[in-house]
């Protein structure tokens, strides 16, 4: 049996794709086939985008936490995080409160009608979970989760100057 990047040489050889090439497209389809349960079984349902549904997620967890804490966590660009919050307090799922102590934080919790919606989701998110992982074992997890942070590590560092490497490294030639 052929191993992954001898599988994945021979398939990209012809395209021009390199093996790291093919492994982010493999890591976008990965993304994009992680969020079918959710746009299937949750989105319509219960009328919630998928930044809404990663703030519900991350103000259920933290129990109070402020916006730029969730863009941190969730990696969703500050203004994407800023417009959820606006729809979720508009649909009442979220309560937003000014810092008094630093009048540019705004402190989110979920309302009842948040907390519901987390009570019925998190168990679908653990069920998301317990399918894609069920064929790791402990060592193969903990890899994963080595990997995954050392990614997101370089990903998010920041020159000296506070701008993302990541993105001045990818910038395109000028034309």
């Amino acid at each position: 049996m052929q191993n992954n990047a001898a599988r994945k040489t021979d398939q990209n050889a012809a395209g021009g794709m390199t093996f790291k090439g093919a492994l982010l497209h493999d890591l976008l389809k990965l993304q994009n086939r992680l969020m079918a349960p959710f746009s299937t079984h949750l989105a319509d349902r219960y009328r919630i985008s998928l930044n809404e549904f990663r703030l519900l997620m991350s103000i259920g967890a933290l129990g109070r936490t402020a916006s730029h804490e969730v863009a941190d966590l969730t990696g969703v660009n500050v203004m994407s995080v800023s417009r959820a919050v606006a729809t979720m307090q508009r649909d009442g799922r979220v309560h937003v409160e000014r810092d008094s102590a630093n009048r540019r934080r705004k402190w989110l919790t979920l309302t009842e009608e948040g907390q519901r919606l987390y009570d019925l989701m998190r168990p679908q998110s653990e069920k998301v979970a317990d399918y894609i992982f069920s064929e790791l074992d402990d060592k193969e997890l903990a890899q994963l989760d080595t990997i995954i942070h050392r990614l997101i590590g370089k990903l998010e560092a920041t020159d000296e100057e506070g701008r993302s490497v990541f993105l001045e490294a990818t910038r395109p030639e000028e034309d």
